[in-house]
């Protein structure tokens, strides 16, 4: 039994395999110059994501930064949230300015 199970396995690799090459050797569909413009602006390309990997290995600092700039790439960013402002405690004279307008 153990055999055909085998057999099995193996027929079935080589179907797989056989089917892989008869996809690969289809031909591409065309794209157009406009296409093929619009997905070289989307897409970054292979050595500016292999600089930006690299940047984030020696400058551990730096990945913040490489963030942020993915987030403004994809639309997502939120100045309010990260804007620097608000992560240190407050004075005492901003406090006081604070309450004088208010009153």
């Amino acid at each position: 039994m153990s055999d055909w199970i085998g057999l099995g396995v193996i027929l079935l690799c080589v179907l797989g395999g056989l089917f892989g090459l008869a996809r690969l050797s289809q031909p591409r569909a065309e794209i157009t110059s406009e296409e093929y413009e619009r997905r070289v602006r989307e897409n970054p390309g292979a050595l500016s994501a292999a600089v930006a990997g690299l940047q984030k290995i020696l400058e551990p600092g730096a990945r913040k930064s490489v963030e942020v700039q993915e987030q403004l790439r994809e639309g997502r960013f939120n100045k309010n949230q990260t804007s620097g402002e608000g992560d240190e405690p407050e004075t005492d004279g901003a406090l006081s300015n604070d309450k004088e307008k208010d009153a």
